[in-house]
């Protein structure tokens, strides 16, 4: 299979792309800045120099082999912080799914993956909730189910096959962004203070190896028009998460539970069910313990090179 992937210099592209290249897969890369490629795989794939605004520019014989193609769009802008309340940027991206189903369809793949999000099911039930005062950060969360349910409906007037990932949280090695267990375990290896819900909503973290692991089989063998959680086979309280990396740091940071006012929407096990992914043979192999360690030895060296 050939697969062309857009966004593969991000934290999750970045590790995806390896694990094609381990599955003596085709690669190609849609990417803004070609000098970004990893060196240990740069020879190993095929680079088109874009970005998100300007898919539409790229040519199909841009792209020759004689390999069924499967096209995953990583790419999104604003995916943590402040960015992820400008309408501009989220909207932007919902123009880019639609651009990159267009370019998938000129290139006559046959299947198209699209990064979902679990933030797309709590937008599902702020929806239906009477008296729900969303917040900015919801701006993120509507801009990914709508970039879902449009590219299920172009996908199937362009004759894809669709297949969504859903994302919760993905941690590892590399991850320089601001979301939230990232930041966290920063600062609880500063051994700060940090403000924190009450921390009784179910979440859900997956190490990032096992995260492209469950991308890669969920487009080589998930079935058309169907949404694969990836993540682990049991959700866990934020609470328990939280207190168990403090334990695997050996912080003493003072975790404040419930000095912030938790303002989203609960989700329930339903969302954060597994078996379907796992259905198709896939099984997280790192522990949450041990992910953690991963990401305080990445972070230490990353601050002695530095």
């Amino acid at each position: 299979m050939h697969y062309i992937v857009t966004g593969a210099t991000g934290f999750v592209g970045k590790h995806l792309v390896p694990e094609l290249l381990k599955n003596n897969e085709e690669v190609t890369v849609l990417v803004r800045d070609a000098e970004k490629i990893p060196s240990e795989w740069s020879d190993k794939v095929h680079v088109i120099e874009t970005d998100l605004h300007h898919l539409k520019e790229v040519k199909e014989e841009q792209i020759e082999d004689p390999y069924d193609r499967c096209f995953i769009h990583m790419a999104w802008e604003g995916t943590a912080g402040q960015l992820r309340t400008d309408e501009r940027i989220q909207l932007n991206n919902i123009t880019g799914v639609h651009d990159a189903v267009e370019l998938a369809a000129r290139l006559k793949c046959k299947r198209f993956v699209y990064a979902g999000s679990i933030m797309e099911y709590e937008a599902m039930k702020a929806l239906v909730s009477d008296g729900f005062e969303p917040g900015l950060g919801m701006i993120y969360s509507t801009a990914k189910l709508a970039g879902d349910f449009m590219a299920r409906a172009w996908c199937k007037k362009f004759g894809l096959d669709y297949v969504c990932v859903i994302i919760s949280n993905i941690y590892g090695p590399g991850e320089k962004s601001e979301r939230f267990l990232n930041t966290l375990i920063r600062r609880m290896m500063r051994n700060e203070s940090v403000d924190l819900t009450h921390g009784n909503q179910l979440y859900d973290f997956i190490y990032i190896t096992d995260a492209v692991h469950g991308i890669y089989m969920a487009a080589d063998k998930g079935k058309p028009y169907n949404s694969y959680y990836l993540g682990n086979p049991q959700p866990r309280r934020l609470k328990e998460f939280i207190n168990k990396a403090k334990e695997v740091l050996q912080s003493t940071s003072d975790l404040k539970f419930g000095a912030v006012p938790y303002s989203g929407v609960a989700l329930t096990w339903k969302e954060f069910d597994a078996t379907k992914l796992q259905g198709i043979g896939f099984k997280p192999e790192i522990p949450f313990e041990q992910g953690i360690l991963k990401c305080k030895k990445w972070i230490m060296q990353e601050e002695i090179e530095l």
